[in-house]
């Protein structure tokens, strides 16, 4: 049968989590590969460990620290994951939702995702963002959903619409803010692919031609399982490497780190900023 979540492990999950922090947030936060130190912002800050929480997919990758980070920013109740884990670290896709659900049973009106991920529109330049306006959804068509197996009814529906998975009035305010703050703000549509290799040059011209601007290995599961759940998504890449559509560059792990350090500063700027206008 897989290793489908049920609404019992979601609700032991999520009592372990209440157990450690009296924060009811309102909004969720998923921070990428080199995005972690956006949690250093949150205040009266309490943490919970992944370790700690039954069930919860532990990260084994660099630059995701493994922790939930509850508190306050710009006034609003807030939870953190300060780094995710990926379905190529060998979880089952159902089991990668389980954070999500565990959020949504907590209260989260409001999921802010956000990735490290190579540009496909060779227009974007490393330490750019990149608002996501829509997703392909590669690994989803090939068969593995993270809502596959038996549908959790106290979430949403069997078969849910997936036209609008991010919030178009969230993508309005991220607008306003970008404008506000000068920061620049590109848009476009995001395709999570398994990993953790990376992608070939006749990979990439393909996903050029299938209408994608960035590429990563994360984020669509997440943004499936909140939005089934009925909650608002914003999704914000940040650009870690430029499109390598002839093969003459070389990837790196390290790379998508250090455009961390570029990237941080912005969308912590962004994040805040849509905060205050919520």
């Amino acid at each position: 049968m897989g290793d489908f979540l049920t609404i019992e492990h979601i609700d032991i999950a999520a009592n372990e989590v209440r157990k450690h922090t009296k924060v009811r947030p309102r909004v969720g936060m998923i921070l990428g590969s080199g995005l972690g130190p956006l949690a250093d912002a949150i205040e009266k800050a309490e943490l919970v460990p992944y370790g700690k929480v039954p069930g919860w997919p532990v990260s084994t990758v660099r630059g995701h620290v493994g922790q939930l980070v509850f508190g306050e920013l710009e006034g609003q109740p807030v939870v953190a994951m300060q780094g995710r884990t990926h379905f190529y670290e060998g979880y089952d896709m159902p089991r990668l939702g389980l954070p999500v659900r565990v959020m949504q049973r907590l209260g989260i009106e409001i999921l802010m995702v956000t990735n490290a991920a190579g540009a496909v529109n060779p227009d974007f330049e490393p330490g750019d963002l990149m608002l996501l306006t829509d997703h392909l959804n590669l690994i989803g068509m090939a068969g593995q959903n993270p809502l596959r197996g038996p549908n959790l009814d106290e979430f949403g529906v069997r078969f849910p619409d997936m036209s609008q998975v991010y919030d178009r009035k969230l993508q309005a305010v991220a607008r306003d803010v970008a404008k506000a703050e000068k920061v620049g703000l590109r848009e476009g549509v995001y395709v999570c692919l398994a990993g953790p290799s990376f992608e070939t040059p006749a990979d990439l011209r393909f996903l050029r031609g299938a209408g994608v601007d960035a590429v990563g290995m994360s984020t669509v599961p997440e943004a499936i399982v909140a939005h089934h759940g009925g909650t608002r998504v914003m999704g914000v890449s940040g650009i870690s490497n430029k499109a390598n559509l002839d093969g003459d560059t070389e990837t790196t792990h390290d790379e998508v780190l250090e455009a961390g350090e570029v990237l941080v500063p912005k969308l912590t700027k962004l994040l805040r900023g849509v905060l205050r206008k919520l």
